[in-house]
């Protein structure tokens, strides 16, 4: 069977279509004490960069942070939170080290929770273990 015109156009777009390289979603996560609940007076600040793809619904992300009153002993994504709400563990980040990067394949749910920005990073320590400063995640 010879390949006419419009099957060999479908076949081009499709190769197109397949070979299209995806696009992660830039977003990022400012930190600090005003924003945790409750609120405190920390010093301490910090950045998340944060990439997620929607085909995969693979999430990376590179976080840093300086000015705590000791030491993290703990870092996570949490959610699904507004901002001024709290919510449980979504996504550990280890180790909790200044910078740290990860990755982590999301489920269904937890991708539509993080795109409709209910994800939030929170940086733990010693002396504020409900959280020394955290940011809400934005694109």
């Amino acid at each position: 069977m010879p390949i006419t015109k419009t099957m060999f156009a479908t076949l081009a777009l499709a190769t197109v279509v397949v070979s299209a390289p995806a696009f992660a979603d830039k977003m990022k996560a400012t930190l600090n004490g005003a924003s945790e609940v409750p609120a405190n007076t920390t010093a301490g600040t910090g950045t998340a960069d944060i990439n997620f793809d929607p085909a995969t619904k693979k999430l990376t992300w590179k976080l840093s942070y300086s000015g705590l009153t000791g030491p993290a002993t703990m870092a996570h994504f949490h959610g699904p939170a507004e901002p001024g709400k709290n919510a449980g563990v979504a996504v550990p980040i280890a180790p909790a080290t200044s910078p740290s990067e990860g990755s982590v394949t999301l489920t269904d749910a937890q991708a539509a929770d993080l795109v409709a920005g209910k994800y939030y990073v929170n940086v733990h320590t010693e002396a504020n273990k409900g959280g020394e400063i955290r940011g809400q995640v934005t694109k």
